[in-house]
């Protein structure tokens, strides 16, 4: 049925859930793992530093964010070897979360997303947004939504 799954992740404590989650489901599939964790890119700033400035703090934006990635699909992968389930992961820096879960998708031959939801409510989406909802109106393939 599912065999390749997508698995958008972060540190925080419900992409542990994610992770658990999506390794028992792949066990019982006998399905891949795709690990995905996607860097918002820098915000912008106004201000008068030198561009040599600006290119330094991106560098070093973009390599606190390529350790945090790394932290983190390093343990997805060890639960995903525990397990004896194949696993892939990287990361990347990008505009708009929700659009690269979908490519990523796309792109790697996923059948399946599973990700996790704060449940914030309504109001909540409205201060916050909400990734899941906006994968779940835009991607063609199934979603698991875990709460």
């Amino acid at each position: 049925m599912f065999k390749n799954i997508l698995v958008p992740v972060d540190a925080g404590d419900l992409s542990e859930r994610a992770m658990q989650a999506s390794v028992a489901l792949a066990c019982q599939l006998g399905a891949a793992i795709t690990g995905f964790v996607a860097e918002p890119l820098q915000p912008l700033h106004v201000d008068m530093r030198s561009p040599s400035e600006r290119d330094a703090e991106a560098r070093e934006h973009a390599a606190m964010t390529r350790a945090h990635a790394d932290t983190v699909l390093k343990r997805f992968a060890a639960a995903a070897h525990e397990a004896g389930v194949p696993f892939t992961g990287f990361h990347d820096q990008v505009p708009r979360i929700d659009e690269a879960i979908i490519r990523v998708a796309e792109q790697r031959g996923c059948d399946l997303i599973v990700m996790v939801t704060h449940g914030r409510g309504a109001f909540g989406e409205f201060l916050f947004g909400s990734h899941t909802k906006a994968v779940l109106a835009s991607s063609k393939l199934p979603l698991l939504v875990l709460h």
